[in-house]
């Protein structure tokens, strides 16, 4: 299984190399049919000694005033809900 992984998430079909767990699940089922749940992917991922990984660039498109503009109006509203 880890072949597969090494051969990247593009070879399977997505854009990019980034692995999430639920692309890895599928993977599992389609190619041992066998399926898992996303935290049983993790489970089984740390067993096999792989982690989780940020990338250490941001995306292109990011829009940092976008980014403070919803941190100062959206979350706010949001973060703490009002009990009734």
């Amino acid at each position: 299984m880890l072949c597969l992984l090494r051969l990247g998430a593009s070879a399977h079909g997505w854009e990019g190399q980034g692995w999430t767990l639920s692309r890895i699940a599928w993977v599992i089922e389609e190619r041992f049919g066998v399926r898992f749940s996303v935290p049983g992917v993790w489970y089984l991922m740390d067993r096999l000694g792989w982690s989780w990984q940020v990338p250490k660039t941001q995306a292109l498109q990011r829009d940092e005033e976008a980014i403070a503009a919803w941190r100062t109006r959206t979350w706010p509203a949001v973060s703490h809900p009002r009990r009734p």
